[in-house]
């Protein structure tokens, strides 16, 4: 059997082909993912970890994390803007790529506590990031910063994965009529392409009432 190790030349190879933004979202994930040992080793040689250190002990709420990332949203905290010109304008202001790594955490985030959390409290969550993402793409909130036009579909959301999770919340919080109505418009605004797949998921997640409420695949399928 092939071994499941990584090739660390390899590895540094690849990275230094990558784009200086997929480099920010693979540092991004190794904060999350490396235990407190490594990763005061790993930023030892590049930050004072001792001005980095916890104020007290933080307990992690998810509606209050969504909440604090929806304020700092629409008061322009990611807002980064830059001269652009011919070199720079598939480029994203550092104040973009940090906007897209926080929301998809908490998206992953929110994802994991619907299997185990208040089914109002994580769908709440949802919600507030679904409607940051609709307000981009709406351009009347200095969110985030485009040298060239952008929208929503750049932060890359994994839909497939997060979908799911929030028709179970939904299911468990929403009456008929508005189950079918709010999967209808997300789908109709961030995933139009993939929502047959998504109602046929909705489907299987809903109770009999809120099945018989959603649209029929002709109607999903239609523009």
């Amino acid at each position: 059997m092939a071994s499941q190790g990584i090739d660390r030349d390899k590895l540094r190879a690849a990275i230094r082909r990558m784009g200086s933004e997929y480099v920010f979202y693979m540092l991004d994930d190794a904060i999350t993912l490396l235990p407190q040992t490594k990763l005061r080793k790993l930023i030892a040689q590049y930050l004072n970890p001792a001005e980095l250190r916890p104020h007290g002990e933080r307990k992690g709420n998810l509606l209050a994390d969504v909440k604090a990332f929806q304020k700092a949203s629409l008061t322009g905290k990611y807002y980064q803007p830059f001269s652009v010109n011919s070199k720079n304008y598939t480029e994203k202001s550092s104040g973009t790529l940090a906007w897209i790594a926080d929301c998809c955490r908490l998206l992953e985030r929110c994802v994991a506590h619907s299997k185990k959390e208040d089914p109002a409290t994580v769908c709440q969550a949802f919600e507030i990031i679904f409607s940051l993402l609709s307000k981009i793409d709406e351009g009347t909130d200095d969110i985030l910063f485009f040298a060239d036009e952008g929208g929503s579909w750049e932060v890359g959301v994994d839909w497939e994965n997060v979908l799911p999770a929030w028709f179970k919340v939904l299911s468990a919080t929403a009456g008929p009529s508005e189950y079918a109505q709010r999967i209808t418009t997300v789908l109709k605004r961030h995933y139009k392409h993939g929502r047959i797949k998504m109602f046929a998921v909705a489907r299987k997640i809903a109770t009999p009432a809120q099945r018989q409420a959603l649209p029929e695949r002709e109607s999903a399928s239609s523009s």
